[in-house]
């Protein structure tokens, strides 16, 4: 029984597993089955009102944050970069996978 030829497979399949995990969490997140994890989050705005009136920049920030609902609905940017770190650490798990997958054949093909 030569060990190096067992721990070749497992290394291998550990490569696998890693790349269908990250598939299939990938998969879920972009068919609305699950949601992305959250590396931003949305601020929440308070109004701050002074004395019934605010001042001249409070009240330009809201007429911009007015206008902008109409373009982008509230929380869509830090979706979409939600959704592009989730896909760039998919990325970077599914090369890691390959490369611990790769290891395991080179293990296996020592041996024989």
């Amino acid at each position: 029984m030569d060990y190096s030829k067992i721990v070749g497979w497992l290394v291998f399949l550990a490569g696998l597993l890693l790349i269908v995990w990250t598939l299939y969490s990938s998969y879920s997140i972009f068919t609305g089955k699950s949601l992305a994890p959250a590396f931003f989050e949305t601020p929440q705005q308070t109004s701050v009102q002074q004395a019934g009136s605010q001042d001249i920049q409070a009240q330009l920030q809201q007429m911009l944050s007015e206008q902008l609902k109409g373009f982008l609905p509230e929380g869509g940017i830090t979706e979409i970069l939600n959704l592009a770190i989730w896909s760039m650490l998919a990325f970077i798990l599914i090369s890691g996978g390959a490369q611990i997958s790769g290891l395991g054949i080179k293990l296996m093909k020592k041996v024989s």
